[in-house]
């Protein structure tokens, strides 16, 4: 009977142990972390996004129609001025050049001739036509002379004579148009006309020797070339877009700042660029140009901010889609406190402040913000401790046990 007893007595005096303990527990202040507020200079960063494009470039383009047989560079490679990007097909071009130049030849030997008063052969036969017509002339002028003695001795008759003077007359005539016919072989009509048709020749001959020439597409200026995609067997026509050339060393920055947050930008403000393709690069420049229109961007209402940008490494490249922080206004040596130890209560805006091993809420008004921290206008003091988020919810009037970061 005293064993059980004891055992209960033991039960007893365990029981009561374990309800002190939760009392006590429950009554014991829960841990919070806490920051203090500091002085620091903050500065207010606008983050957005944005594309590349190099601050200097020219197209490349085509200037005649054709299949491209080569391609002889590839995006992103650096190329000089007048290096050539791509060929096209050259049969037309060069068959056209054969004929014409055939063309020249055959009108300049056509040139040649008239020049020379007609075909050889031809002037030749007329030559000769007019030595024997000039000699039966004068044999035909003996024998009349000689029939005018004969009939004046009246040793021969006036039909004789007639009959030799108008021999003599056929002859003339004979003559005559003989001599009219070499002339006619070339006229000044004829030599314009050869002297057009040589031209003519040269004039197709320049331009298919052009087509020819136009078949090799060269780069409109030193630099890396991008938005260029095409492979062989492609067909182009005049004036498409073969390639994009640009200077890459420093390229422009196009980002969009949405509309309530423009009056914040201003020229010579410093811009810090990544981009998801590289991480852990940066690359930094500045607000050069401002917007002179706001424009529609999906739901957004934006301005375009232009930003030049360095990039010595040209690592950053054309069309690229990248996030941008512009590093809008800075202020120093004002209160600052993390944005995590910020609280909404309705409207208004406030901290868990410590007082004693109490927390209480305090209305703050802030200022510019950074991506971590605010800048506090009013409502905390310099060293004021703010408690941090916890797991358990706290309000205000709470007991606790501060932990200081």
């Amino acid at each position: 009977m005293s064993r059980t007893r004891s055992w209960l007595a033991i039960l007893l005096a365990g029981a009561a142990i374990a309800a002190v303990w939760i009392v006590s527990r429950k009554t014991m202040p829960l841990e919070v972390d806490f920051v203090k507020i500091t002085r620091e200079t903050i500065v207010s960063t606008l983050a957005t996004n944005g594309r590349v494009e190099p601050l200097e470039w020219m197209p490349a383009r085509a200037e005649r129609s054709g299949v491209v047989t080569r391609v002889l560079v590839s995006r992103g490679q650096y190329v000089k001025k007048a290096e050539p990007l791509v060929e096209l097909d050259t049969r037309v071009a060069a068959a056209e050049l054969s004929k014409a130049q055939a063309a020249i030849q055959e009108a300049q030997a056509q040139q040649q001739l008239l020049n020379q008063g007609g075909r050889i052969a031809e002037r030749q036969q007329i030559d000769a036509d007019l030595a024997r017509a000039r000699l039966d002339l004068k044999a035909a002028q003996t024998n009349a002379q000689t029939l005018e003695r004969l009939v004046a001795k009246q040793a021969a008759t006036r039909q004789e004579l007639d009959s030799a003077r108008q021999t003599e007359d056929q002859l003339k005539l004979r003559i005559q148009a003989l001599e009219e016919h070499k002339t006619a072989l070339v006229t000044g009509t004829d030599k314009e006309i050869a002297k057009a048709r040589v031209q003519e020749a040269q004039s197709a001959a320049a331009v298919a020797r052009t087509n020819l020439d136009l078949s090799v597409v060269h780069a409109p200026m030193d630099g890396t070339v991008y938005d260029f995609d095409l492979k062989q067997g492609a067909f182009v026509n005049p004036g498409d877009s073969i390639a994009k050339v640009g200077k890459l060393d420093r390229v422009r920055v196009t980002v969009y700042v949405d509309e309530p947050d423009l009056g914040k930008v201003r020229k010579g403000e410093v811009v810090n660029i990544t981009w998801d393709a590289l991480p852990g690069h940066q690359w930094k420049g500045q607000v050069d140009k401002l917007p002179t229109q706001i424009v529609p961007l999906g739901t957004r209402q934006v301005g375009e901010v232009g930003c030049v940008i360095e990039n010595p490494n040209r690592d950053l490249l054309p069309n690229a889609n990248i996030n941008a922080d512009i590093e809008a206004t800075a202020a120093a040596n004002v209160l600052v406190l993390p944005k995590e130890a910020i609280r909404r209560q309705g409207s208004e805006t406030g901290v868990l402040l410590l007082q004693g091993d109490r927390v209480i809420w305090r209305k703050i008004e802030l200022g510019l913000s950074s991506y971590t921290k605010a800048q506090v206008l009013s409502g905390l003091m310099d060293g004021a401790a703010v408690a941090l988020p916890t797991e358990k919810p706290i309000k205000s009037g709470s007991r606790v046990e501060p932990v200081y970061q």
